[in-house]
C-alpha cells in the first residue's frame, strides 16, 4: 500500500494539476488587474479569516513577492488569540466594515480575498465592500465546499458570487485530502492557495518585464544585499504601507 504521506503528496499534485488546467485564464486575468492596478500607483490588499490569513502574510514583505501589498491583518480573526472565538467572529455581521474602516481601500485598488468555505459573513461582506468602494476584487475559494454548505452571512451570499475574479482552488469538501478512520485529515487549502497567489505574482512580474520594466518586489533579506535593497523600497513604500 502506497505509504499516506505519499498518497497526499499524490493528491495535492493532481489538484494543483486541475488548477492549473482549469484556472489558467482566471489566474492570468487577476495578473492583468494587478499588474494595472500598480501601474496606476495602486495597492493590492489580501484578506483571509483563520487559516487563510496566512495568504495575506504569505503574499506581504515577502523575498520575491510584490512590493505594494497591503495585508488586512486582523489579530481577533486569527487564531493565536483564541482559535473558538475567531471562529465565531468571522460570521459576525458587519464586522467587516468596521475592519476595512482602518485602510485606504479605494477605487482602482485590487482586493483579494481567500476562503476555503466562502459563506462567513466577515468574508463575504468583504469583498461586498470592496467592490462598493472601487476596487476589483479576487477571491480564491472552494466552490465544491461553498456550494454544500448554505450562507452563514445576511446578504445570503457566497464568496464566489460576490467577486470580479473567482479562482477555484478545487479543494474537497472539508479540505482533508486523505479519509483515515472515516476521518478527513491533511488539508490542503493553504498549500494550493499560497500556490495560486505566487503564480500570480510570477505572472505580474512577467507583465512587467514584457514592457521592459522591473518588476518591484523584494529581495530575500538574508542575501548578500537583500537588506539593502528592500530598504531603499521601504523607505518609499512605508508612507502608504505604515506596517512596512
Amino acid at each position: 500500500m502506497l505509504n499516506l504521506w505519499k498518497q497526499y503528496f499524490s493528491r495535492l499534485e493532481k489538484i494543483l494539476e486541475t488548477v492549473e488546467k482549469n484556472e489558467d485564464s482566471k489566474i492570468e486575468k487577476a495578473a492583468q488587474l494587478i499588474f494595472e492596478a500598480l501601474q496606476r500607483n495602486r495597492l493590492v490588499y489580501v484578506f483571509g479569516t483563520g487559516h487563510s490569513h496566512m495568504l495575506a502574510e504569505e503574499m506581504f514583505y515577502r523575498a520575491g513577492g510584490l512590493v505594494s501589498i497591503y495585508p488586512i491583518l486582523e489579530t481577533s480573526l486569527m487564531l493565536h488569540e483564541s482559535a473558538a472565538r475567531s471562529s465565531k467572529l468571522e460570521r459576525l455581521p458587519g464586522l467587516a466594515r468596521v475592519i476595512l474602516e482602518r485602510y485606504s481601500l479605494k477605487e482602482g485598488d485590487v482586493m483579494i480575498v481567500a476562503s476555503n468555505s466562502g459563506v462567513n459573513a466577515v468574508p463575504v461582506e468583504a469583498a461586498i465592500r470592496g467592490r462598493e468602494l472601487g476596487a476589483s476584487v479576487i477571491c480564491i475559494t472552494s466552490i465544491a465546499h461553498s456550494s454544500s454548505v448554505e450562507p452563514r452571512n445576511p446578504a445570503g451570499k457566497r464568496l464566489f458570487e460576490v467577486a470580479d475574479v473567482v479562482i477555484d482552488n478545487h479543494i474537497p469538501i472539508g479540505d482533508g485530502l486523505l479519509d483515515i478512520s472515516n476521518t478527513k485529515v491533511a488539508p490542503a487549502s493553504t498549500a494550493v492557495g499560497a500556490t495560486i497567489l505566487n503564480s500570480i505574482v510570477g505572472q505580474v512580474a512577467w507583465l512587467y518585464s514584457k514592457r521592459g520594466e522591473l518588476p518591484p518586489v523584494f529581495s530575500s533579506a538574508n542575501t548578500q544585499n537583500g537588506d539593502l535593497e528592500n530598504s531603499e523600497l521601504i523607505q518609499i513604500y512605508r508612507k502608504i504601507i505604515p506596517i512596512l
